[in-house]
């Protein structure tokens, strides 16, 4: 069928918008790219660089070089697969908990969950419980609030009303325990919205910056986010204890650059192989309510 002129417009105006976003989305990044490589003059002729200029590696040299942004990023990958696994498993075992509907005081459990997905207690109350729990300057401050996300709880929720109550009394009847029936039977048919749920986990363990403020004063064990804001936005280098800047011969831009782009690409690089569940478990997980 061909289509008219009115939805050929809108097909342009659409796509005409997609690449805009997309350029105004990858032009920062491209920068930051640019930057990292750059030789330091270079730097300091171009405001904007989209292309590396005399390219050196000198940047990534001086971050290796300082063990407090390694020991920074060994911590926050510590947070982020530690965190996210236990994230999956609390959020897993009480949302198939909360999908059998003859379960006693569903109703007030789920008025419960959706009020604190509203609400929260503030951040004084939750830096004194902390301090109270003994978790200051510990990366269980990082993980353990906000173990089960509400959001993710009623998504996982949803898809395992999703699938046919058949599955599990069948299973029951071959001599299945629930928890057989979980790690056998409902984890591998949740792929989807187990990715999904795992990857925003881990996007949020990878990003965590509030918590490592507020609970980690001791600056050894900084998450990588923390170390990030100080080596950018505040221009402080004196935490990294590495080669002088000038004896490398890089410039405090190119190290912000270089550091940025070593914590960004981790994620950048796993995405890609939890994408092709995105969707599927988001739209699977969204149906009841």
């Amino acid at each position: 069928m061909v289509k008219s002129e009115r939805n050929v417009l809108t097909d342009v105006l659409i796509h005409a918008v997609l690449v805009l976003f997309c350029i105004v989305t990858l032009l920062p990044v491209v920068h930051v790219f640019s930057v990292s490589f750059s030789d330091p003059i270079a730097i300091h002729q171009s405001s904007i660089m989209l292309v590396p200029k005399d390219i050196t590696l000198s940047a990534y040299q001086y971050i290796f070089s300082t063990p407090a942004l390694v020991r920074a990023f060994l911590i926050t990958v510590t947070i982020t697969v530690v965190g996210t696994f236990l994230n999956l498993v609390f959020t897993i075992t009480a949302a198939f908990a909360l999908s059998k509907r003859n379960l006693p005081g569903l109703k007030i459990f789920m008025i419960l969950i959706i009020v604190v997905m509203n609400f929260n207690a503030g951040i004084i109350p939750g830096y004194l419980n902390i301090k109270n729990l003994g978790l200051l300057n510990s990366i269980w401050a990082m993980i353990i609030p906000g173990l089960v996300s509400a959001f993710n709880l009623i998504l996982m929720r949803n898809f395992f009303m999703d699938l046919p109550e058949e599955i599990e009394e069948s299973s029951k009847m071959d001599g299945c325990n629930e928890f057989t029936f979980i790690w056998k039977i409902l984890i591998p048919l949740s792929l989807p919205a187990i990715a999904t749920i795992g990857l925003f986990y881990g996007v949020a363990h990878w990003n965590e910056f509030f918590k490592g403020v507020f609970y980690i004063t001791d600056s050894r064990k900084w998450p990588l986010q923390v170390l990030l804001k100080v080596i950018v936005f505040d221009g402080n280098f004196t935490n990294l204890a590495g080669a002088d800047t000038e004896q490398m011969k890089v410039e405090p831009a190119n190290v912000q650059a270089a550091a940025i782009i070593f914590a960004t690409l981790p994620i950048v690089l796993v995405y890609p192989f939890l994408q092709r569940h995105f969707v599927k478990g988001i739209v699977m997980g969204a149906v009841k309510g």
